[in-house]
This record gives C-alpha cells, structure tokens and sequence, in this order.
C-alpha cells in the first residue's frame, strides 16, 4: 500500500467518522424522560426514593446550622480582639533584639591600600523589629 492510498484512506475514515458524529441526534443521546431540572433537583434533595436522604441532608444542615446567640467571635480569638478597655494596652509586644559587637582587625583599606586601625561596631541582631504574638512573650523589655 503506498503512501498516497493510505493518506485517502486516512481522510476518507475521517469524513466519514465526522459525518456520522453529525448525525447523531440528541434527544437519543440525552434522554430527559419527561424530567425538567427542578424535578431533579427536588427528588436529589428531598430524598423522594425512601426519605432516608432527605434525613440524612436535614441533619447535615442542622449540624451545620449555630445559634443566633452564639458569639460571631470564638473565644480562641478573644487576646487579638480589641475592646473599649484594651485599646490603650500593647497586645503584641516587641521581642528582645540585642546589640552585637563586632571588632574589626586593623587592614588595609582601598585601591591606595590605606592603613585602618581595628575598631569595634556594634549592630542589632535582627534587621527589623520582631513582634510577638498575645501571650508569648508577658515580661517587659
């Protein structure tokens, strides 16, 4: 079989597959069998087959239903909340950052190679202040 037979071949099979998937019709394909969306909507969620879904979605949403009168607020989150009487207060208070001194030997410095005699710097530890968070760190620096 030469290339040129086996490339008709090719788009023969090809028109005739893309014509048959034309043909198709789709009410055979997708059967509604008289059912709109709202009917299927209602007999997923009401459990029409034997109530037992229908149970069991009404103690999902009830689990998932809370109070009115429960705080909007978990108490977990009560040392971050700020109220009339902890404005003024620091929640987060700043972390200790100790100064660092350093000693710099004497060397030459520079294209002239200019003596520099030994010094010391001193620098924080951390480059920017750390904070930390309500309740880890309770004594004053």
């Amino acid at each position: 079989m030469s290339l040129r037979n086996w490339i008709e071949t090719s788009v023969v099979s090809l028109i005739v597959a893309t014509l048959s998937g034309c043909a198709t019709n789709t009410e055979d394909l997708l059967t509604h069998d008289g059912h709109t969306m709202m009917d299927v909507w209602n007999q997923q969620t009401s459990g029409a087959q034997n109530g037992l879904a229908g149970q069991q979605l009404l103690d999902a949403r009830q689990a998932l239903r809370r109070a009115l009168t429960e705080p909007l607020v978990p108490s977990t989150t009560e040392p971050y909340t700020r109220t009339a009487q902890t404005e003024i207060q620091r929640q987060f208070h700043r972390l200790p950052n100790p100064d660092l001194v350093m000693y710099v030997f004497p060397h030459r410095a520079g294209t002239e190679a200019v003596p520099v005699p030994g010094y010391s710097t001193v620098f924080p530890l951390h480059q920017r202040v750390q904070y930390a968070m309500p309740g880890e760190r309770l004594e004053d620096y």
